[in-house]
């Protein structure tokens, strides 16, 4: 849509991108940057990022370069923005030595309202030396966080991009990113010479994001129940820690009949990309993934995200979950976790070969996440907290909330654990522990001769299960601390000693045992069941032949089906039901080029149904 720029950003909002207000911060972030001023933004995944740099590259002279780290985040984009009516390019590793240089043509023509480029390239003197030459509407850093050694996904390169400041001192810049807590942010700022920037930070709320924790009993067979029951035709990506597990998971899940596909860096580039393209461009497929995929993905119907492992820390489970309900429509965020999580991850961090320095800066997030996973409190007032961000009232669209959690005094069984630990001398596993406290004989007791030990047979009241989660939560909270023997032999700690003399009282949380297959109907912000029709409504009917019709554009288009329009648009065209042109453009995401184009194809599949 390259033309002199008399646009105002409102009116790029409503003609460009289809919606008719800003949300929270981005209008003061818009008008921040439009000004000529840096900004250095916080904003949850889904609320609306690309926005505050894409509309002052619109409304602003000259071109608009965005730093993107993924070559598929660009294309993304770029297609998205390309079907809006934006003169848009990018430049990456994916082009020919043609495409580079027509693109490059392009720039120096002044054609482009926005360049999407990578960081290693952006800082080639080649590129450079081009983005001397024309004008340059500002500096769009995306996925921010990358520039920081104590973010959880540091990337080198990001960090020459101090040199855009050095270089082109009068051209606005903006780093965005979902998560960063206050090192992390003061660690972007220096690194980028964005110091005197305007710092915003909107609400790390998701309230479309129901955030569920379960304890892992058969971990798969969870799995499969929570797919079937509440996600059979969606779309989600299922973590794992390890690359084997991966592969494990993702075949397994096949043989179920779930259309699942494994992404880790152990894969060849090309099946990683071939995996990822059919994720996105394809409905109801499921991404088992190391944390490798992900960010940067922009889909937004993405419906769950499953966690099978614990992640590491606060901000890796953030950041992850916020890949789901990116569209504003409910989804989920689900995790199994189990005693073995704790113990390896422990025993992983123990292991690395870091400064002590980061060592313990990681040993207090890991801390904060079995926190985060044991609280009987409300989830999310709990992890706004971690971010900063206080809210007094519960959320009642978590577990805890939906079903509060049974709390019980074991501090009898607690101070017996820790005896059992001391008194076989701090040298075995959790399995050998609660053989010794349940008083089975077993050749090893025998050889060690634990079973003339004074807690030998004194823990036959609970099941093996229940010491187990005994045991998680004494570590959890730091009452035993995991050897570095690769045993995973356990320690009492310093914190011990007042439980051991009795002086100090511990309530355990009841892990739930069995998973609620009842599905609880989540509406969104107009009160509707999103996607929830029942199945032979006439709402039903509709909401699938408009998925059809997407589906069929978007394929001519050779894009994904999201970028066509949202779950959420359609999900709007369903309960208003417009009939005319004019009707149809008052539809959220429905801008004035998709209009021109796909306006009159969506009309007729809604004025069947009148």
């Amino acid at each position: 849509m390259h033309s002199p720029q008399s646009l105002s950003s409102l009116d790029v909002l409503n003609q460009v991108f289809g919606y008719h207000s800003f949300r929270g911060e981005q209008e003061a972030i818009i008008n921040q940057v439009i000004s000529g001023q840096d900004a250095l933004v916080l904003m949850p995944t889904g609320g609306g990022k690309s926005l505050c740099y894409q509309i002052p590259s619109i409304v602003r002279a000259g071109t608009g370069i965005v730093v993107s780290p993924l070559i598929a985040l660009m294309q993304d984009q770029v297609s998205a923005l390309k079907l809006q009516g934006v003169a848009v390019a990018f430049l990456n590793s994916s082009l020919s030595f043609q495409e580079v240089q027509e693109v490059e043509g392009q720039l120096i023509r002044g054609e482009l309202d926005l360049l999407y480029v990578a960081p290693e390239r952006l800082c080639q003197e080649r590129t450079l030396n081009l983005l001397h030459q024309i004008d340059v509407a500002l500096f769009a850093i995306d996925e921010a966080h990358c520039v920081s050694q104590w973010g959880h996904d540091f990337r080198p390169e990001y960090i020459q991009l101090s040199i855009l400041h050095e270089q082109f001192p009068s051209i606005p810049r903006i780093a965005l990113t979902a998560t960063a807590d206050e090192s992390t942010r003061n660690e972007i700022a220096s690194r980028l010479d964005l110091v005197n920037a305007q710092l915003f930070i909107s609400s790390f709320d998701r309230p479309n994001i129901r955030y569920r924790v379960r304890q892992k009993n058969n971990a798969r067979a969870q799995l499969l129940q929570f797919i079937s029951t509440e996600h059979p035709q969606d779309a989600g990506i299922v973590y794992c820690l390890s690359r084997k597990k991966v592969d494990e998971t993702a075949r397994w899940l096949q043989d179920q009949g779930v259309k699942a596909l494994p992404y880790h860096a152990g894969l060849s580039a090309e099946t990683r990309q071939q995996h990822q393209e059919i994720f996105l461009r394809e409905e109801e497929v499921v991404i088992v993934a190391t944390v490798a995929f992900g960010m940067g993905i922009d889909k937004p119907d993405v419906r769950y995200v499953a966690h099978l492992d614990l992640p590491k820390s606060i901000e890796s489970y953030y950041q992850e979950t916020g890949r789901a309900g990116r569209d504003g429509l409910p989804a989920d965020a689900w995790m199994v976790y189990g005693l073995q999580d704790v113990i390896m991850l422990r025993q992983m961090l123990s292991n690395s070969e870091a400064i002590e320095q980061i060592k313990r800066l990681e040993q207090r997030k890991l801390e904060a996440m079995l926190g985060f996973c044991e609280i009987t409190s409300c989830r999310r007032v709990s992890l706004l907290g971690y971010f900063g961000e206080q809210q007094q009232d519960t959320c009642g669209n978590c577990d805890n909330c939906l079903e509060p959690v049974e709390s019980w005094d074991g501090t009898t069984e607690a101070r017996k654990a820790l005896s059992c630990v001391f008194r076989t001398g701090q040298r075995f596993g959790v399995s050998y522990l609660i053989d010794v406290l349940r008083g089975k004989t077993t050749a090893r007791i025998e050889q060690f001769r634990h079973d003339q030990v004074s807690t030998f047979g004194i823990g036959k009241e609970l099941s093996e299960v229940q010491w187990r989660s005994v045991f998680r939560q004494l570590i959890a909270r730091g009452f035993i601390e995991v050897d570095i023997d690769g045993y995973g032999s356990l320690k009492l700690t310093e914190q011990s000693r007042p439980v051991l003399r009795g002086e100090e009282s511990l309530f355990f949380r009841k892990d739930v045992t069995k998973t609620k297959t009842k599905k609880t109907a989540r509406r969104n912000k107009s009160g509707r069941v999103a996607g929830e029709f029942s199945q032979h409504s006439e709402e039903k009917i509709i909401w699938e032949a408009l998925r059809v019709k997407r589906n069929e554009l978007a394929q001519e288009q050779g894009v994904p089906a999201y970028i066509i329009f949202h779950d959420a648009t359609l999900m709007e065209m369903v309960e208003y039901h417009p009939t005319t042109v004019h009707e149809l453009s008052q539809i959220n995401g429905v801008g004035a080029t998709k209009l021109e184009k796909y306006g009159d194809e969506f009309l007729c599949v809604l004025n069947q149904y009148e």
